[in-house]
């Protein structure tokens, strides 16, 4: 017991002293940054977008090493395919870079301003928030995202991505962090946090060295985030893209619509997770849905108007009317208008 107790106290200090090192170095970093020019700013994020296309087969060999742990781990083809990077993906991730660049600066941007009676103005001006920590799942390309958007509005950024993507983030937060930081921007604007439970759970108690949290994922990892983190949580978005088919609609169009959004990539965020089909159509529509989604390996999970049309339909519950599958899987409901398609989505 006493020994368990000690390890674990030393595995704690040690953690706590690993995010103090970075969160150190990420406030030294950020008062410099708050002061950057917008030219210095926007060459840094030239100067990443460049090192990621330089570097693009180190980064794709780094990334094989987590795909093919992916693999062995039993990951499906849906996170396999959200987690691959090729030297075309890096260089789109590059190309999104530079519409970074594009952005207006938001610092220094003017609010509101008033003139008080004894002639002292007052402006409202935006600010850099300082530290920005970005707690993310296993998309390598949100380590760019979130490091380019970060240095655009003068944050320094502490990025902690997922652990199935450990050697892909190494990869790219070295290569970013180096042209930031050979562009001038101040060392410590760019860092990777090892990803582990301890750190992430230290960046959610660090408040006076981190100055925001954003949560990056799914629904569960930003209510963790939201309710167990004591520094500022920016709660993003969370939802399914759903398909739904009027009885107006086009339903060969329809048909191509769903398969496509369903099947095309279904790991990523805009992937259809539900589909709803106004009942006027679902005896034309229904059973060409099931059979195109069933031809490509679509697991329909639908209400017992849906089921009604097949035997390979499961039984949908409400859990899955929420659910973002994130994989070849997808809820389906029949609908009487358009008000209940939009009440079902909401």
């Amino acid at each position: 017991m006493n020994e368990t107790t000690s390890e674990t106290t030393t595995e704690t200090t040690e953690t706590t002293e690993t995010l103090d090192e970075l969160a150190v170095a990420a406030r030294r970093a950020a008062r410099a940054l708050a002061a950057t020019s917008t030219d210095v700013k926007d060459a840094a994020l030239a100067a990443m977008a460049e090192a990621l296309e330089a570097h693009a087969p180190e980064i794709v060999e780094a990334n094989a090493l987590d795909v093919a742990a992916a693999r062995r781990d039993g990951a499906t083809d849906a996170v396999i395919d959200r987690l691959t990077l090729t030297e075309e993906r890096v260089r789109a991730v590059a190309e999104a870079v530079r519409t970074v660049i594009e952005l207006d600066d938001p610092v220094g941007d003017l609010l509101s301003e008033s003139t008080l009676a004894n002639g002292l103005r007052l402006q409202k001006v935006r600010v850099p928030l300082g530290v920005v920590g970005v707690i993310y799942e296993g998309r390598p390309n949100v380590t760019v995202d979130a490091a380019a958007l970060a240095v655009k509005a003068g944050n320094a950024v502490l990025l902690r991505g997922s652990s199935i993507a450990r050697h892909s983030n190494v990869a790219l937060v070295r290569t970013i962090s180096e042209a930031a930081s050979n562009a001038g921007l101040p060392e410590g604007t760019i860092q990777f946090v090892p990803p582990t439970r301890e750190l992430a759970q230290a960046m959610m108690r660090a408040r006076g060295q981190i100055d925001l949290l954003i949560p990056r994922g799914g629904n569960d990892l930003i209510q963790t985030i939201v309710r167990e983190s004591i520094v500022p949580v920016i709660e993003t978005g969370v939802g399914n893209c759903h398909v739904y088919v009027d009885a107006s609609a086009d339903l060969a169009k329809a048909l191509a619509i769903l398969v496509n959004a369903k099947v095309q990539r279904p790991g990523v965020c805009n992937a259809a997770e539900s589909f709803l089909v106004h009942r006027d159509v679902a005896d034309e529509f229904v059973p060409k849905a099931l059979a195109a989604l069933a031809e490509n390996g679509v697991e329909v999970r639908g209400d017992p108007a849906i089921a009604a049309y097949s035997d390979g339909v499961v039984a949908a519950t409400d859990e899955d009317h929420r659910t973002e599958f994130l994989d070849l899987v997808i809820s389906a409901k029949v609908v009487g208008s358009v008000d209940e398609a939009v009440d079902h989505i909401n």
